[in-house]
């Protein structure tokens, strides 16, 4: 579902401190973190099912989103890049998109503050937040901050 983000078979190295230290094994807040950012690669479990799942923010509290094709646009700007449908500038970041098996269910929505828009790069092939909903903020609990081992070319650093 984050193709071409991340393959089956990669290993990703994740910073659990980056939205706040946890007493382990509970949700319990030792000390607060960043706030989720636009763009951030993101751990949380699957509010369906428990499933841990790696999901891109693309939305964040007060963002009005509209999703048409797999194409976005937040608050009124289209986040594809000029002449490059298949790319998203999300957090300054540009984001290589897959459309292949179409781009998912439309969507137009106003996230509310706490919560987080999660959708996979692999549009048509992910679910994410237009199937099991918004993900509150407090329920991401890592950053993924790089791939450091990918299965066909060994060990490489590719940041997200």
């Amino acid at each position: 579902s984050m193709e071409y983000t991340l393959f089956p078979g990669d290993r990703m190295l994740v910073d659990k401190r980056a939205y706040g230290l946890r007493l382990p094994f509970t949700r319990v807040e030792l000390v607060s973190g960043d706030a989720v950012h636009r763009g951030d690669v993101v751990i949380f479990d699957s509010p369906t099912d428990g499933t841990r799942l790696v999901k891109r923010v693309v939305a964040v509290g007060g963002d009005h989103v509209s999703l048409e094709n797999g194409q976005l646009t937040i608050n009124g700007s289209p986040a594809a890049a000029p002449g490059a449908p298949l790319v998203e500038i999300l957090g300054g970041k540009p984001v290589r998109l897959r459309l292949d098996h179409g781009g998912g269910p439309d969507l137009d929505i106003v996230v509310p503050d706490g919560q987080l828009l999660a959708l996979g790069d692999h549009r048509g092939n992910s679910r994410d937040s237009r199937y099991f909903g918004l993900v509150p903020e407090s329920e991401i609990y890592a950053r993924a901050i790089a791939v450091y081992y990918r299965r066909d070319e060994g060990i490489v650093w590719r940041p997200l």
